[in-house]
């Protein structure tokens, strides 16, 4: 219990911490981009060093565009990593936010909620999974697939204890945590942090050879892997692939895990990327836009031969599946369906590409993708990097990846006149190199 005393204490504190922390006035006079100047210093001084963003301070977001905090308006050409398929605070999803926030946030899983059954009734039928294991981020949901397939592969496949592989694709991204930089075979992501996970091992991407090889090994529980590598820089498969991926996998009695937590929820122009091939992964993982990017939501579907492995104790989460998150996920998912968000990603998505084919072959070597998940290779005589800056100062947000690629993937709520103009943006700034 605090006396008067301290209290006025704390309270003097606490406006010498926020008179520390505030911007100086001098500072906010001078240059055009002081504001932004001291949103950078701020982050630089307190934050870790662990993400080069772009610099451009961001402070409002409405639908496919942004401003930031001088009043300037972006297209947002990265939409979150496809997190905000659905447009930048889309009403029907922060309408579900904000009702459900002032009744139940959370109850962790140590007690039932009146929203989490309803949710997962909605997201199975909706996917035609018979169970859903509810998680928050993307990684979350892969690393629960990765255990989901090795309790399978003990339980069912009977794969001698600690001895079950799972297989994944080279230039595969699922996140940053200890197992999912183990799969990974770039250096920036796993250069310095081992030991690694055993019992993980890459093959090439989209090469059927090496999958059917390493699929032999009997104490192989799972393939994992991503419909388009997204991180990668927008690779996408040859038309068959995923088709043979299915076909072999269930050959060898392995797992398929379909990583969709860039990929789906219409980001390609279909629901989910693997429609195009009518298959279906044995565990689905879904992230990002399953919230339409307000709140962090992630799932693994699977039937129950698979999410009954898993008894009470052996997996979970606090926050997975707490009623703030189911509600937002129910809303998030209606929109796509609702608003035709798969078949407007279709249609923009063949314009885009037609339209930036046009552009020099001398800056832009190639064009690839998929509805609205999108890149371009630019020549290596000139910066990617710079290339983005000169969007940004042109009014469209993009970020480079791997050196030479820049990833185009606007809110899946684009209009065909706002697809134009942000052409238009692109090409300005194309043939201005």
């Amino acid at each position: 219990m605090f006396s008067k005393l301290s209290t006025r204490g704390i309270a003097s504190r606490l406006a010498s911490v926020a008179q520390r922390t505030q911007p100086k006035e001098s500072a906010a006079v001078g240059t055009e981009n002081s504001r932004s100047e001291a949103v950078f210093a701020r982050e630089q001084k307190y934050g870790a060093h662990n993400y080069h963003p772009l610099p451009v301070a961001l402070s409002r977001g409405e639908g496919v565009h942004v401003w930031d905090v001088e009043g300037k308006r972006y297209f947002d050409y990265l939409s979150a990593y496809s997190a905000v398929n659905q447009g930048h605070c889309h009403p029907k999803i922060i309408k579900a936010l904000t009702e459900q926030s002032q009744k139940l946030a959370l109850t962790s899983r140590a007690f039932y909620s009146d929203v989490l059954g309803e949710y997962e009734e909605f997201i199975t039928k909706f996917f035609g999974y018979d169970k859903v294991l509810p998680m928050n981020t993307g990684v979350e949901g892969c690393e629960t697939a990765c255990k989901l397939a090795r309790k399978w592969g003990y339980v069912e496949k009977q794969i001698p204890e600690n001895k079950a592989k799972i297989i994944f694709a080279r230039n595969n991204f699922w996140g940053r945590t200890l197992a999912a930089i183990s799969a990974s075979n770039d250096p920036s992501s796993y250069a310095g942090f081992g030991p690694y996970m055993p019992g993980f091992e890459l093959i090439d991407y989209n090469n059927v050879t090496a999958l059917e090889q390493a699929l032999q090994d009997p104490t192989v529980c799972a393939f994992m892997v991503e419909p388009i590598q997204g991180e990668a820089g927008v690779v996408v498969p040859d038309e068959g692939y995923l088709r043979k991926v299915r076909e072999l996998c269930t050959k060898h009695n392995v797992l398929w895990i379909g990583d969709e937590v860039q990929t789906g929820l219409a980001r390609t122009g279909r629901m989910l990327a693997a429609d195009y091939e009518e298959v279906r992964p044995d565990i689905l993982i879904l992230g990002k836009a399953l919230s339409g990017g307000v709140y962090p939501v992630s799932a693994a579907l699977a039937n129950d031969e698979v999410m009954l492995c898993i008894k009470p104790g052996e997996h979970g989460s606090t926050y997975g599946g707490n009623p703030l998150g189911c509600r937002v996920a129910i809303a998030a998912l209606e929109v796509l369906q609702e608003e035709k968000l798969a078949e407007n990603a279709f249609k923009m998505g063949q314009l885009l590409r037609t339209e930036l084919s046009k552009l020099p072959k001398d800056v832009v070597t190639v064009v690839r993708g998929k509805g609205l998940l999108n890149a371009i290779v630019i020549n290596p005589k000139y910066d990617a990097w710079d290339v983005c800056l000169k969007l940004r100062d042109n009014g469209l947000l993009a970020k480079p990846t791997h050196g030479d690629i820049i990833r185009f993937a606007p809110p899946l709520v684009i209009s065909e006149a706002q697809m134009l103009e942000s052409i238009d943006i692109i090409k300005k700034t194309i043939l201005s190199m």
